[in-house]
């Protein structure tokens, strides 16, 4: 099983011409992603080879759409751009929009989020690694070769963390990794994953990785305590960051005792959550839980 993204995802890419954008295609098809198409106005018409495969280039997400059956978008545009290019893809009718794109004005991440959900479209990110499910498809820029296909789902705010967690846990292996992104604004929560991850039945443990700033660790917590009965491990980063401080992300600033890794922790861990100090000990926590059910 899967959540959000399977080996029959059909897979556009906003901004496939650029450089960017053909890297990651290129990493997308290579892990077996089903890339069907990239959308360029300026190159409608022609295609790209990627090592052997070519990949046709639509004018419009729409127009791929109705070409190739495409269900999914990773956006690589630029930030001016991210927001025209995300309520093309919801006005199409896209299911899921992976919006990679950092450094997008918070007012038009506010207004894309709002627009796309109201037609229908789940959006990842922005400022995201987007998300993968290890052996059937990759949709963003998270590495496919540093873990396998297994029984762990996990969400995380920060890409680094969450590849070195998919790597200290390869053994394991993941359901589905969900890089939600670090941005104040995000069209997938950390709360929509633990919905997902719950209704998995494939899925026997969950990884939710936050950071300081914000409440939405706190809301997670709380969504736990009343609706999730599967084991949860979890890991802040931040405890040593300095208070008033922007540290990383745009959404990771703390004033007072709000939005700070001791109050997450302290939050979660009344939910019923174990929360590791460090990565590693994270990781150590998960193999312990798997291994005892407790």
């Amino acid at each position: 099983m899967a959540v959000f993204l399977t080996k029959e995802s059909k897979v556009l890419v906003q901004g496939m011409t650029g450089g960017e954008g053909m890297k990651h295609t290129r990493r997308m098809l290579a892990a077996g992603t089903n890339v069907v198409g990239g959308v360029n106005p300026r190159k409608a018409g022609q295609t790209v080879d990627f090592d052997e495969r070519a990949v046709p280039v639509f004018g419009a997400v729409a127009e791929g759409m109705r070409a190739t059956g495409a269900d999914v978008t990773v956006v690589f545009v630029p930030p001016a751009f991210a927001k025209s290019a995300v309520v093309e893809a919801a006005d199409a009718g896209i299911g899921l929009a992976v919006v990679i794109t950092e450094g997008i004005p918070v007012h038009d991440s506010v207004a894309f989020t709002s627009y796309a959900k109201e037609k229908g479209t789940r959006i990842i990110g922005p400022n995201c690694p987007g998300l993968i499910t290890p052996g059937q498809s990759n949709a963003g820029i998270i590495p496919a070769d540093i873990t396998r296909s297994g029984r762990v789902g996990l969400v995380s705010k920060s890409g680094t963390l969450t590849y070195q967690l998919m790597y200290e846990l390869r053994d394991i292996g993941f359901s589905t990794c969900v890089g939600i992104g670090g941005d104040p604004v995000v069209g997938t929560t950390h709360i929509d994953c633990l919905a997902a991850f719950q209704d998995d039945p494939d899925t026997e443990l969950i990884v939710l990785i936050g950071e300081i700033g914000g409440d939405a660790e706190e809301r997670a917590a709380a969504y736990i305590r009343d609706h999730v009965t599967k084991p949860v491990v979890g890991y802040i980063a931040g405890f040593t960051a300095p208070e008033g401080k922007t540290m990383g992300h745009a959404g990771a600033i703390v004033s007072g005792s709000s939005g700070t890794a001791q109050a997450k922790k302290e939050a979660l861990e009344a939910a019923g959550v174990k929360v590791g100090n460090t990565p590693t000990e994270t990781a150590r926590l998960v193999l312990d839980r798997l291994e005892t059910g407790a």
